[in-house]
């Protein structure tokens, strides 16, 4: 294998099924700190226009996959995982696109932590989360 993870999440993001799914793009990746975008659609919605905290919550893991996997290491394999996560729901997203970005804040050996927030538009924070991921 000679690809970087950075190259492989580059690649994984617009191929996992849903990630697609979601509407989740990756807009920005650079060592140790990824943007993505998850526009709003209606299937989002868990009433009216009010995203739903599992797609935000996917929209946050994801981000945070995508700063863990945002360096220039060549794994020898392509496999890991979200050891842990944790959300918290700061405000209401209505019928608005998502921007979560994320941070890797220390790496380890084989694991990642990493910080993020989702905002609105605006920037006003509808969430923020923790999360470790697993490097196989």
């Amino acid at each position: 294998m000679s690809q970087t993870r950075r190259e492989i999440i580059q690649a994984f993001v617009p191929s996992s099924p849903l990630v697609g799914h979601l509407g989740i793009e990756l807009a920005e990746i650079e060592l140790d700190r990824a943007v993505l975008r998850m526009p709003f659609r209606p299937e989002l919605a868990t009433m009216g226009d009010v995203v739903h905290g599992g797609a935000i919550a996917s929209l946050l893991d994801t981000a945070s996959m995508a700063a863990a996997w945002s360096d220039d290491a060549v794994p020898e394999a392509v496999a890991g995982g979200t050891v842990s996560m944790n959300v918290d729901y700061v405000s209401a997203a209505r019928g608005v696109d998502l921007v979560a970005t994320a941070v890797a804040v220390r790496r380890g050996r084989s694991l990642c932590f990493c910080e993020v927030t989702v905002a609105d538009p605006g920037g006003g924070v509808v969430a923020k989360g923790l999360a470790v991921h697993r490097f196989g």
